[in-house]
C-alpha cells in the first residue's frame, strides 16, 4: 500500500476506535511517529493530511523540524530527554510527551521562552526498563512543578509492555485514566491534567476506549 492508502487506513480505525469508544470524533489527536523514516517521507504524510509529529530524538526531532517548519505541523517530543539537550530543542516543542523527573521540569523552567505543554511520565506497568514516576512519587513531584510557570502539565503519558495482553491493557489505560481524572480533580495551577497520551500502532483501540486523546503511531503509516 502507498503512503497515502497506509495514512487513510490509519485514520479510518482510529475513528472507527473513537465510535465504538461512543467518544466525539475531535476527541483524539493522531500523532505520526517518524523516527525510522527521512524528512521527505514525513513531509509527504504531511501532505496526505497528518498535522502532528512525533519524534523520539532531539537530533531527529530537530532535523524534521528544520525541513518542515513551515509547514504548520504540531511537534511532539516524545522520547526520554537528558538535561544537557534541553536548551537545544524545548522551545520548538509544542508537546513535551516524556517530563519523568523534577530535574528536568526546572531544566525546562531555565530554558523554555514560552508555555511547554507537558505530559507527566507514569510508570503504570511498574517495568524496571521503562522511564516514569512511580504513582506513589506523583503527589509530591507536583508539589515542587507547581512552582515552575513555564511547565503546563496537560496529563498523563504512559506505554504499556510490548507482551501485554488485550486484557492487561485494558487494566493498565484503565488505572492511568482513573489517575488522569484524580489529578484533573485536584485543580492545580498549570496542570489541567485533561489530556492522556497513551496507545501506539498495537494497542491504540484499546488507548482509545479507556480516554487516550493522543495516540502514537509509527509503523502503521509505513508498513
Amino acid at each position: 500500500m502507498s503512503l497515502k492508502d497506509n495514512k487513510k487506513r490509519v485514520f479510518e480505525e482510529v475513528d472507527q476506535a473513537i465510535q465504538n469508544s461512543g467518544r466525539p470524533s475531535s476527541s483524539v489527536q493522531i500523532i505520526a511517529v517518524t523516527k525510522y523514516v527521512e524528512p521527505q517521507i514525513a513531509k509527504e504524510l504531511v501532505s496526505a493530511g497528518v498535522q502532528h509529529i512525533g519524534e523520539n530524538r532531539v537530533d531527529k526531532f530537530l532535523e524534521k523540524y528544520n525541513f518542515l517548519k513551515d509547514e504548520g505541523v504540531t511537534w511532539h517530543l516524545i522520547g526520554s530527554l537528558q538535561s544537557r539537550k534541553v536548551k537545544d530543542v524545548i522551545n520548538f516543542v509544542d508537546y513535551f510527551h516524556a517530563l519523568d523527573s523534577v530535574k528536568l521540569a526546572r531544566e525546562i523552567q531555565k530554558r523554555a521562552e514560552k508555555t511547554i505543554k507537558c505530559f507527566l511520565q507514569v510508570n503504570i506497568s511498574q517495568e524496571v526498563t521503562k522511564h516514569g514516576f512511580a504513582i506513589e512519587e506523583i503527589e509530591a513531584a507536583l508539589e515542587e512543578i507547581a512552582e515552575l510557570d513555564k511547565v503546563e502539565i496537560v496529563g498523563l503519558m504512559t506505554m504499556a509492555p510490548l507482551s501485554a495482553t488485550d486484557q492487561e491493557l485494558h487494566e493498565l489505560f484503565a488505572e492511568a485514566n482513573r489517575l488522569r481524572e484524580k489529578l484533573a480533580n485536584q485543580g492545580r495551577q498549570h496542570m489541567p491534567f485533561t489530556e492522556l497520551s497513551m496507545g501506539m500502532s498495537g494497542d491504540f483501540p484499546i488507548a482509545i476506549a479507556h480516554g487516550s486523546t493522543f495516540v502514537r503511531i509509527g509503523s502503521a503509516f509505513f508498513d
